[in-house]
């Protein structure tokens, strides 16, 4: 029987590290919440939360040095994964109240306010997942997941000409125009929401992840 998958939860001050640390347990991983760097470069998988302000979650992130070990685990190939504001940091920049912000700039785009008439976006949603994703394979059409956000990706513009590379899948969904709710792009996948506190879905989704690592 092969060994549970270590995963380390970066603690960098902005997240629900022990709800996402429970979670993962519930699956089957052996979690650590850390912010050591040797730690979180080794690990099997690395997850990213993040709740409140981009600004400050990348202030924090960087006194933590995780923008580097992002950066050097994915040049490695090991694994990534971002939540809610840590998804949202790994875009190109960030704009809350007129203030723009540098992200890792893993994927081009801009995270902005959400185009609706009730922000936040607060409570249970359904998803667009492409056929061939990975990371919801096994859940319903329209199994349903949690969200609390007020910003959001609108659009997504990284493209691969490159035949060789598999694109990136893209998830969706819709809080009055649509929104980029989950990425897969090689070692580096994230949601919008939470998983975390997604109920079964949100268990499937991080053991479709877990098995990937």
């Amino acid at each position: 029987m092969s060994s549970p998958r270590k995963v380390v939860v970066f603690d960098y001050g902005f997240g629900n590290v022990r709800s996402a640390e429970r979670a993962l347990a519930r699956v089957g991983a052996d979690v650590e919440i850390t912010r050591d760097f040797d730690r979180a470069m080794n690990a099997d998988g690395l997850l990213v939360p993040g709740v409140g302000a981009f600004a400050a979650c990348m202030q924090g992130l960087k006194e933590a040095r995780g923008d580097w070990i992002v950066d050097r685990r994915l040049a490695g190939g090991r694994p990534v994964m971002g939540i809610c504001v840590g998804m949202q940091i790994l875009f190109a920049r960030g704009i809350e109240h007129g203030v723009e912000t540098e992200g890792l700039d893993e994927w081009p785009g801009a995270v902005e306010p959400l185009r609706a008439d009730i922000v936040p976006h607060m409570g249970w949603n359904t998803v667009e997942a492409p056929a061939d994703s990975e990371l919801f394979a096994g859940l319903d059409a329209d199994a349903r997941f949690y969200f609390v956000h007020s910003y959001a990706v609108h659009d997504w513009t990284l493209e691969t000409h490159n035949p060789a590379l598999t694109a990136p899948r893209v998830t969706w969904s819709t809080h009055g125009k649509p929104f980029v709710a989950a990425v897969e792009n090689g070692a580096l996948w994230a949601t919008q929401f939470h998983p975390e506190k997604s109920g079964d879905a949100g268990a499937q989704l991080l053991t479709n992840w877990i098995g990937t690592l």
